[in-house]
């Protein structure tokens, strides 16, 4: 097939093509608009040794991911469901909740997906609390120049997690010009033994046709 042909086939099915693409983009905006939001709050805890030691920098990354296991704990769920007085269980809530470091600038980032943006923000601030309540009580055992400090680095912030009726629109439509031209395609194959044109019948016989008889009706 040259693109004479396939111009040809755009113009008869190209309607099957949009049709799709405007049925799954439309689709997916509207199943979209129909999920209960989800909003995702962040809350960065900074992890900064007392003194500007290599040795006590290097310790303080090896710590980072035990403290983020210390977070990442049901019995932490539970004591921030009794300060902020939630009704959910601590298996739910820790479910919603996911904690992360970073060795470059020894920050660990709290992330809490909840449906209501403001008590996402409330749980990730209470939950970053927990942790610089608990360097606390350990740079209590510990010398000054050797402790480890947990800062909140700011207030926490929340935006829209899921859904994103725009992106789900986008990828719908995507999805419906695939499959539009998967259908063409079918379709194009089921009928290519059918002769229509000329050169139907001299591409299936792989002969010139030499002569045409009018049509007597």
């Amino acid at each position: 097939m040259n693109l004479v042909d396939y111009g040809r086939i755009l113009v008869r099915r190209g309607w099957i093509i949009i049709l799709l693409a405007a049925l799954a983009a439309g689709s997916a905006y509207v199943l979209s608009t129909q999920q209960q939001p989800v909003y995702r709050a962040l809350q960065r805890v900074l992890i900064q040794p007392t003194r500007p030691d290599l040795s006590l920098t290097t310790s303080s990354r090896e710590l980072l991911n035990s403290l983020r296991s210390y977070l990442d704990s049901s019995l932490i769920a539970a004591l921030v469901i009794d300060q902020l007085q939630l009704d959910m269980t601590p298996v739910g809530l820790v479910g919603n909740v996911d904690v992360t470091v970073s060795q470059i600038d020894l920050a660990i980032e709290i992330a809490v997906d909840l449906p209501d943006g403001e008590m996402a923000n409330r749980v990730a601030k209470a939950w970053g609390e927990q942790l610089v309540r608990y360097r606390n009580e350990q740079n209590q055992a510990s010398r000054r120049e050797d402790q480890v400090n947990a800062l909140l680095q700011d207030n926490p912030s929340y935006s829209l997690l899921r859904p994103r009726p725009t992106i789900n629109a986008a990828a719908g439509g995507v999805l419906g010009l695939l499959l539009g031209a998967v259908v063409i395609f079918v379709l194009e194959v089921l009928e290519s033994r059918v002769i229509r044109r000329r050169e139907d019948l001299e591409k299936a016989l792989e002969i010139p046709v030499l002569a045409v008889f009018p049509d007597q009706g």
